[in-house]
């Protein structure tokens, strides 16, 4: 999956338009990041890439760029 891709589906999890998001977009700059996109994230982390993951290590990301890093 390409970065563009997982951009896109950032994109598409916090319902967000298009192109909005980029790799140094900050996460407390986003006013879709709240409680309920962190359990979408942990969802989407395990559906999509089989993925186990805590809300403790999504909580000390920062970028936009540290969610897709973990994406694999």
């Amino acid at each position: 999956m390409t970065v563009k891709e997982k951009l896109n589906l950032m994109e598409e999890l916090l319902l967000m338009e298009k192109d909005t998001l980029d790799e140094a977009t900050e996460l407390n700059g986003i006013v879709e990041w709240d409680s309920m996109a962190i359990i979408s994230t942990i969802a989407m982390f395990d559906s999509i890439f089989g993925k186990d993951i805590k809300s403790e290590e999504i909580k000390k990301f920062k970028t936009i760029k540290d969610i897709i890093d973990n994406m694999e």
